[in-house]
């Protein structure tokens, strides 16, 4: 019987007959946890060369090699889509993260408001929880978890032709269901606190936003991320 298929992140090339060095992280899960030994079989992926099978050759307790042997999977990339996000509690936080690799979210970018819950955030350890949840879920890619910058710097430099879609708590329980169009995009989802007055009005002159509602309740912050993201896959996304 078949055992469960095991994927593992690794920064490096991937291509027939490339061996690949394992690290301690990752023969300590290999070899430890999951326990297995040369002639097992792995799923390798880098995102850039698509998804490989490996085989394992040399399985030790702080390193391993793995050599790929055949392409299982092509390079794949998610729909052009940004989450902007207040940090929150810690696991929270990492919720939002992990959330957002498996619900295909290019970019994951935390903002600072005025009223933001946490303001302590490690891009590094983030983007640590994105790799894991792109192991789990399948995705051939890893968004970048970026560093936290204040709400009003992003806006100002905001990209053109970029659609930014507003989760309003303002709108609960009124229309306004979020309907992307095509193109790029982004959702931006408050702090638990909500949007100072200032800063709602200056999302409110904005020409690249479009408020949205969440339904008849106002959710909690990391319940609007995921309800925001799968509104805009079902919609404008690669759910369609």
């Amino acid at each position: 019987m078949a055992g469960p298929k095991i994927r593992v992140y690794v920064d490096q090339p991937l291509g027939a007959g490339q061996a690949i060095a394992l690290d301690e992280a990752r023969a300590n899960y290999l070899f430890a946890v999951m326990r297995l030994g040369v002639g097992a079989d792995i799923h390798l992926f880098n995102g850039r060369h698509g998804e490989w099978r490996a085989e394992v050759a040399e399985a030790g307790k702080r390193r391993g090699i793995a050599v790929c042997a055949e392409a299982t999977a092509p390079q794949g990339a998610p729909p052009d889509l940004w989450l902007l996000f207040s940090p929150i509690k810690k696991d929270r936080t990492s919720f939002i993260v992990e959330k957002a690799v498996e619900m295909g979210a290019a970019r994951i970018l935390p903002v600072g408001t005025r009223h933001m819950n946490s303001e302590r955030f490690r891009a590094d350890r983030h983007q640590l929880h994105a790799v894991e949840a792109a192991e789990q879920c399948g995705a051939t890619w890893v968004p970048e978890v970026a560093e936290l910058q204040p709400l009003d710097r992003l806006l100002s430099a905001w990209p053109e032709g970029r659609r930014l879609y507003w989760a309003d708590e303002g709108k609960a329980g009124r229309a306004g269901l979020l309907v992307a169009e095509p193109g790029p995009a982004a959702i931006l989802i408050g702090p638990e606190g909500g949007f100072s007055a200032e800063e709602r009005a200056r999302l409110h002159r904005l020409p690249f936003v479009t408020p949205f509602a969440l339904g008849p309740r106002i959710l909690r912050a990391e319940t609007a991320a995921l309800a925001a993201l799968v509104l805009y896959q079902a919609s404008g996304g690669d759910w369609r």
